[in-house]
């Protein structure tokens, strides 16, 4: 009777071993487009209000192909992040060509495309590196946005290498997804690899086999207007901060009751009004009804914001 048991559990099991040998079949699982088309989308939508000029991202492509064989045909020719997903106990790369990385930094940094696209063989500026991680950490977060269907998983940013032989992921010759997402922004463009492992989709293969799509409850007025009602009664925590600044631990630990601690600011000087780390706005800060008060004078230039902390790096 065990060997019975045993048998028919190894039938079970056979399929599942004979699709793992097999490898991937992108059109056995087209929710692998689903999900590529919607970071896609999502990149396209998280960049528009830091760019001077509409970035558009799509989906050129989906292939199988082996790890080593990918890399080596960008050597020297592009910028790569690794990414690990503590999930699925794998790391996940992300690989922009030159042409992709110019072309960002000239429309984050308000190019109009007038001037001829950068065609010099040259390595990437400390600048353009910076940039380059902080389009990583976003790309990042718009692939968990697109798997999160199927897979509740996260994606962190380990380093970003320009050496494509630095990039070990597991044997040259494992087997793994390339997608190719075109850029297109300023009259030229750029291509994005992405690149991930068969062994962590594996384990995905079932539900990566069929489309996960909207129950349409959006198109319900009364759902929407639930939802509307809901998120205006969400309650929010607001900061406001006249002046931030970095000091050693030891002045810290000197600190003590009555000590005084002098600003640079002025009453002039306008305050952050941010929340959950996010600034809004720049406020004038005074007094109404024996209260401080807050006075909207400026919004905030997201771009602006943007640009500033890339080079505050």
């Amino acid at each position: 009777m065990m060997t019975e048991e045993i048998d028919v559990d190894q039938q079970k099991r056979l399929p599942n071993y004979l699709l793992d040998a097999a490898g991937i079949s992108i059109d056995r699982m087209p929710m692998l487009n689903v999900i590529f088309d919607r970071m896609a989308g999502t990149c396209t939508d998280s960049l528009q209000p830091m760019a001077g000029t509409p970035c558009y991202f799509s989906v050129s492509g989906i292939s199988n192909g082996r790890v080593g064989d990918i890399i080596k045909e960008y050597e020297a020719n592009a910028v790569a992040a690794v990414l690990y997903a503590e999930q699925w106990d794998t790391r996940v790369l992300i690989m922009l060509d030159r042409d992709f990385v110019f072309t960002m930094v000239e429309a984050m940094f308000g190019s109009d495309g007038a001037e001829p696209p950068i065609d010099v063989e040259r390595s990437f500026s400390n600048i353009e590196l910076r940039l380059v991680q902080a389009l990583f950490e976003r790309f990042a977060k718009a692939l968990q946005s697109a798997f999160s269907a199927i897979s509740d998983v996260t994606f962190r940013l380990e380093r970003v290498e320009t050496a494509m032989a630095s990039l070990a992921i597991g044997r040259s010759g494992n087997m793994s997804i390339c997608a190719n997402i075109m850029l297109q922004a300023l009259f030229r463009g750029g291509q994005m690899f992405l690149i991930i492992p068969h062994s962590a989709l594996n384990p995905l293969r079932q539900k990566l086999a069929h489309v996960v799509v909207s129950d349409g409850r959006a198109s319900d007025p009364h759902w929407r207007e639930q939802m509307e009602s809901e998120v205006h009664r969400t309650e929010v925590t607001l900061s406001a901060v006249l002046e931030q600044r970095m000091l050693p631990l030891g002045d810290v630990a000197k600190f003590h009751v009555g000590q005084v601690l002098e600003l640079d600011a002025t009453p002039r000087t306008l305050a952050r009004f941010e929340s959950n780390n996010q600034v809004l706005f720049w406020c004038q800060i005074g007094q109404l009804d024996g209260y401080y008060a807050m006075q909207v004078a400026d919004p905030v230039d997201q771009k602006r914001e943007f640009v500033d902390d890339i080079l505050s790096r």
